[in-house]
């Protein structure tokens, strides 16, 4: 093949971000509030994002655009306008930095206990590179992963990729996570995830994944990644994509299940025709896609969208799996979707997908107890109320057990939720908050 059939991965950075911003009708202090927010939250793309998923007429509405370039409104204006001053006057590098981490401290960065009740302890040490939420799984950040091919605007995993060490989970410590796993053996299920696992090469993840083979308990895989939508080539045409689908394989020949957990947004990330054939290539080692996202306002936050990408997702084969509602972290405040709302783009776009597409559970909320899903809005006993369910729990005993919140047009999280007929808590062992 000619070169041109072997695209090579070109990243673009902040220091960019003025250059890529010329190609839309922006005034020079519309892109000095980009490059403020890009600061404080972390901005990364890459040619394919940019030449092949942004639609540059359409912008700035453009879905794609909006997913992987800084939007003003992801920050408090005082904080837009106190970074673009100090961008505009040269500020010294350590006092953008100082500025930039004391608005991160008011964004939530470690949403869910993620710093403090998911961190794992074994034989006296804190595994900060793991985190066992839920009893039967664990999820493993191995250290060289912890970067995407682009980041997405609304990413609850933000802090992994702002420069601040104290914030980022992550671990090379493959001895000890498979020691904590075998002393674990409830655990059946590893989650490889990040950023995202598949920016390094097949030869480094091989030496996170390979030992997990060697313990019997573990009896499915799960590699959580956006490459499928931002960086297809890494499955056809890169240096070590045929590698990679032979540790697939290797995965799949050992008896487990390996899950591809594919993290799609928008239909306009399945239509270049590289995406069906990295997925064809995928799915013909044995392992699974499972698609999953969350619901972004100003991104996705319609029912064309959603019903689109399950039905073309699961005509290529893959599972729909998940639609997440945007956590309580970071820009939530601006990409975020009221619970009623988001339900009812769920239930619209879920009305018109058939059977096969009706694997998706949602809207759900990652929430401190567990995932917490949005079954409906009803009435019950003459009062208006959320219904809902945990579809996974710290305490086993709460899952699958309905319960009812009072109705809040504008709630968005869980925390904003209270108990509905007056209750004092939603379950026994469920508090509100």
């Amino acid at each position: 093949m000619s070169s041109a059939h072997h695209p090579r991965f070109r990243a673009f950075t902040p220091r960019d971000l003025d250059g890529l911003l010329r190609r839309v009708l922006l005034t020079d202090d519309q892109r000095l509030a980009l490059r403020a927010v890009s600061s404080v939250l972390p901005f990364r793309t890459n040619a394919y994002v940019v030449d092949e998923l942004i639609d540059w007429s359409a912008v700035p509405e453009d879905p794609v655009f909006r997913l992987t370039f800084p939007q003003a409104g992801m920050l408090p204006a005082p904080d837009v306008r106190r970074m673009a001053g100090l961008l505009a006057r040269d500020a010294p590098r350590a006092e953008v930095q100082r500025a930039a981490h004391e608005i991160r401290m008011r964004l939530n960065p470690h949403p869910s206990g993620q710093l403090d009740a998911n961190v794992p302890v074994h034989e006296g040490q804190r595994l900060t590179g793991l985190q066992h939420k839920y009893p039967e799984t664990v999820l493993v950040f191995p250290r060289q992963g912890q970067t995407c091919h682009a980041y997405c605007t609304y990413c609850f995993r933000w802090p992994q990729f702002v420069g601040e060490t104290d914030l980022r989970i992550a671990t090379d410590d493959v001895a000890a996570t498979s020691s904590y796993l075998r002393a674990h053996p409830e655990v059946a299920s590893v989650l490889v995830t990040g950023g995202d696992p598949l920016v390094m090469s097949t030869a480094v993840l091989r030496r996170y994944v390979e030992p997990l083979l060697r313990i019997d308990t573990v009896r499915s895989i799960r590699v959580g990644t956006k490459s499928l939508a931002f960086w297809p080539y890494r499955f056809t045409t890169d240096r070590d994509a045929d590698d990679l689908l032979r540790l697939f394989e290797q995965v799949v020949e050992s008896g487990r299940h390996l899950a591809l957990m594919a993290h799609f947004t928008h239909p306009q990330e399945l239509r270049p025709p590289v995406v069906r054939e990295a997925m064809r290539r995928v799915r013909d080692t044995g392992a699974v896609i499972r698609c999953q996202g969350p619901l972004v306002a100003g991104i996705n936050d319609n029912a064309d969208a959603w019903a689109q990408l399950w039905e073309e997702t699961t005509t290529l084969g893959a599972v729909p799996y998940y639609q997440f509602v945007e956590r309580d972290t970071g820009p939530q405040g601006y990409f975020g979707v009221p619970l009623a709302r988001g339900h009812a783009v769920f239930r619209d776009a879920y009305a018109r997908v058939s059977g096969l597409a009706r694997t998706v559970r949602g809207p759900v909320m990652s929430a401190m107890p567990g995932k917490v899903c949005v079954d409906g809005v009803t009435e019950v006993a003459g009062e208006k109320v959320f219904a809902l369910h945990l579809i996974q729990a710290r305490d086993p005993d709460l899952v699958g057990r309905p319960f009812f919140a009072a109705y809040d047009e504008g709630a968005t999280w869980f925390t904003d939720l209270k108990p509905a007929f007056g209750a004092s808590r939603f379950l026994p062992g469920l508090e509100p908050g």
